[in-house]
């Protein structure tokens, strides 16, 4: 036991962190998983972080309220974006959805200077969030996603995914509604990175907007991009190396974004379709059973 208070002393925030980013991880998922290249969902984070804490620090609301209004406000602001971008495909979706993040953060810097109050923080950020993230709470929120990302290949509505990201046209033929599947798909991204724009003000008791740029949104897609598309644990391991990684990295102090550089340009080359490959890992067992 006390080798456990010791450990979760020196550890425990980065666990946290792991837990919150796997749920980041999941939240990609379910765009990747319908074929589209989204970077909103920094921005997604980012209003669900604020909203939540905002709700905590002047209301005296539970915070699994705040947490579920504030990924709820960050859904539908994933619905209300999601009605004109997803008429849009590929890099020209990633350009917009990029773009929106940018208006998040910039609209956070300003937001004081529009209605002459201090109720973001303006550049300097919101603090003094109260600090109601527990782990508890995130492995039970992280363990009710996978449910339900694990159950998606087998229902209706995963396998309508699926049909959108091998051929829209060929989707549509079938008589699947494309556009509103997308449109479910992205909100539900939205809401999952929401919570965890939530779970994640809530530990760190700050919330600024420089924390939900370009460098945040890359960093969930690579999340994927090293896990693999290909089953939906991908996105959790993605998620625990990356986070992982720099804190046992420190010794390199600044070069430690480097190894996490090169780790993705190898996986890329060699494992392009990302670390959990399920057919990869079937043959590698065939042959330790054969061996």
């Amino acid at each position: 036991m006390e080798m456990f208070n010791e450990f979760w002393v020196t550890y425990g925030s980065v666990v946290q962190f792991v837990l919150i980013n796997m749920i980041l991880g999941i939240s990609i998922y379910f765009t990747l998983y319908t074929g589209l290249l989204s970077l909103a969902n920094a921005g997604f984070m980012a209003v669900g972080a604020y909203i939540s804490a905002l709700l905590s620090i002047h209301t005296q609301l539970p915070f699994v309220v705040c947490l579920l209004l504030g990924a709820l406000f960050s859904a539908l602001i994933g619905f209300l974006l999601g009605l004109p971008v997803l008429r849009l495909r590929d890099v020209y979706l990633a350009i917009a959805t990029l773009g929106f993040g940018e208006i998040v953060r910039i609209i956070a810097i300003n937001f004081d200077n529009f209605t002459h109050q201090e109720l973001l923080g303006g550049p300097q950020g919101l603090a003094n969030i109260p600090k109601l993230t527990n782990p508890p709470i995130l492995i039970l929120t992280l363990v009710i996603l996978s449910v339900v990302v694990a159950q998606l290949p087998r229902s209706r509505f995963g396998r309508a995914l699926a049909a959108i990201r091998q051929d829209e046209s060929v989707a549509a033929t079938m008589g699947i509604n494309v556009f509103r599947y997308k449109l479910l798909a992205f909100t539900l991204g939205a809401f999952v990175a929401g919570l965890a724009g939530g779970f994640s003000a809530h530990l760190t008791r700050f919330v600024g907007p420089n924390e939900y740029g370009f460098t945040a949104a890359v960093n969930i897609l690579s999340y994927v991009v090293l896990g693999g598309t290909l089953h939906w644990s991908g996105a959790l391991v993605g998620a625990a190396i990356l986070t992982i990684l720099p804190e046992a990295l420190r010794f390199l102090n600044e070069y430690r974004g480097v190894v996490n550089g090169v780790i993705l340009v190898l996986v890329i080359i060699y494992l392009p379709q990302g670390l959990v490959n399920p057919a990869w890992i079937k043959r590698l067992f065939s042959r330790k059973e054969a061996a």
